[in-house]
């Protein structure tokens, strides 16, 4: 079973250097999210991506936090309060927002934690509306002194393949720096 990120590292999350020289917030706008849309940022941990999303998709957007781990979300509500956020305690592959809700979900390094990656995914695929988008952000399969365990890791290619398979048309891939690679897609 992959480990879960503890939550006793959890300023590790909200470091503001966490994706170089770009923010939460120029990140999601640049990948195509927009005032109003329904967003779902799930593995959300305590919100690095969360408020960035509410102020983005303002007061007639949602923002979706979803994470298995209760003491995610407990960190999320001290931190993060504001009308448009939902926060979501989830299964390992349930998620309990319906069918077709989500216009854009995001995935930032919760991937290569998914027990079982396929049904992960379909469970995605099953809250976003059709073109709804997914971006993928996860490790480079490298050895580094940071991040998840080397064995744990999701090779970018595997992690593409896993992507189509599970329902989504590949709209880009790219290095999003040296550690971590992006994956954009959009539900069939």
């Amino acid at each position: 079973m992959p480990h879960k990120f503890s939550p006793r590292n959890i300023e590790r999350l909200l470091r503001n250097d966490r994706l170089g020289g770009i923010t939460a917030q120029g990140l999601l706008e640049e990948a195509g999210l927009k005032k109003g849309m329904v967003f779902a940022d799930i593995g959300c941990g305590p919100g690095f991506f969360v408020l960035p999303a509410s102020r983005i998709v303002g007061e007639s957007g949602i923002v979706y936090a979803v994470d298995t781990q209760e003491e995610m979300l407990a960190e999320l509500k001290k931190r993060a309060f504001s009308p448009n956020i939902v926060p979501v305690k989830s299964g390992e592959n349930t998620i309990p927002v319906d069918d077709g809700k989500v216009d854009f979900a995001l995935l930032a390094y919760v991937l290569h934690e998914a027990e079982s990656k396929p049904l992960f995914l379909g469970e995605v695929k099953r809250i976003l509306k059709d073109g709804g988008k997914v971006l993928v952000l996860d490790w480079e399969k490298k050895e580094e002194d940071h991040g998840p365990p080397f064995e744990e890791r999701v090779p970018r290619l595997e992690a593409v393949g896993l992507v189509k398979d599970g329902g989504f048309d590949i709209s880009g891939i790219s290095s999003f720096n040296p550690s971590h690679y992006r994956i954009e897609a959009l539900k069939k």
